[in-house]
């Protein structure tokens, strides 16, 4: 960073900067898990050394913090992938079903939100095309942080909705579905090359919200990579740059995800729960009726509060999700 030239690639220059800032964050962590166990340890010996049962909750509570602490550092062990430490760009879709489904999608879109805020993520709305009555019919969000894909990773696949719906005037139990893809950030454009040539680029004007200018000029972009037939698209910013460099980051993004896939026959690392996607094979269950409970599949990992699931407590089942990849941790049930 010292380097007189540093500055001359501006890009590479700001990848440097996260990854050091990523290595710092990590030391420091580590740095302070050392000195609570340090305090713990002497407040330990105070209280044998004194007799003094009255220090018994404050050891128990600050043992309770560490392993909190320790725990979560295990977890980020287990993020070991080659894009584990990059941002992540999810892509949500309404199965069939007509406003239930874009309801539900609409839902996931909220709780995913809700998660990485929670997290101190960054959320960037990339892409977004609601329904002229509820629900949307596509969201794509870029979700900013150390390790964000990696988390989210867990989440690929079909969501499965139980409940009373709001839309039937009968009250009648209905089950939706929506799918949700993850996929990292590729920030080198060294891996992932395009033609230029190759791409076939229109314009159009935005249904999306985002203010006056945006519906009435053609801002919005879609962008068609002809070798693949992989067709992104922007509509949430006001300039049509903006939602031109978005759109490439997506493309970029999707066709790293593609090469990936050609070089595993097994997608296990990357997309291994994609070929098994589909309508009915779900990966997790959220029930509001006739009682609430959220159910992970693959896991077994079950949790009754499913208002606070969908307010973004998800950590649960991302660490079970993670752990029961890794091969370390046990079913729940």
């Amino acid at each position: 960073m010292a380097a007189p030239d540093f500055w001359d690639n501006q890009q590479r220059a700001q990848q440097v900067i996260a990854q050091v800032n990523s290595l710092r964050r990590i030391t420091e962590g580590w740095n302070q898990l050392h000195a609570q166990c340090s305090e713990l340890l002497e407040l330990t010996q105070l209280a044998m050394d004194e007799d003094d049962d009255g220090l018994v909750a404050d050891i128990e509570q600050g043992l309770g913090k560490i392993k909190e602490q320790l725990s979560q550092m295990e977890l980020n062990q287990l993020l070991g992938e080659k894009f584990d430490k990059s941002n992540a760009i999810i892509a949500l879709h309404p199965g069939a079903g007509g406003l239930e489904s874009q309801d539900w999608a609409e839902m996931l879109l909220r709780m995913y939100t809700r998660w990485a805020e929670k997290r101190g993520f960054d959320v960037e709305l990339l892409d977004f095309l609601p329904d002229v009555e509820a629900g949307i019919k596509s969201a794509t969000l870029l979700i900013k942080g150390d390790y964000a894909f990696g988390y989210l990773k867990a989440e690929k696949g079909v969501h499965r909705l139980v409940r009373i719906s709001p839309y039937d005037s009968s009250g009648r139990r209905h089950t939706s579905f929506a799918s949700l893809d993850v996929i990292p950030e590729v920030e080198d454009e060294e891996e992932v090359e395009i033609n230029p040539e190759e791409l076939r680029i229109d314009t159009f004007r935005s249904s999306g919200a985002g203010g006056q200018s945006v519906n009435t000029t053609d801002s919005a972009v879609r962008i068609t990579h002809l070798p693949t037939g992989i067709v992104v698209q922007c509509q949430n910013e006001r300039s049509q740059i903006s939602n031109r460099q978005s759109a490439m980051k997506i493309l970029r993004a999707r066709l790293a995800e593609r090469q990936r896939q050609e070089q595993q026959q097994e997608l296990e690392k990357m997309r291994g729960e994609q070929r098994e996607i589909g309508w009915g094979s779900q990966i997790r269950s959220y029930v509001f009726h006739p009682y609430s409970l959220v159910k992970d599949h693959r896991t077994n990992m079950e949790v009754g509060n499913a208002q606070g699931v969908l307010d973004g407590e998800l950590d649960g089942f991302i660490d079970a999700w993670l752990r029961w990849q890794a091969g370390t941790g046990k079913e729940e049930n």
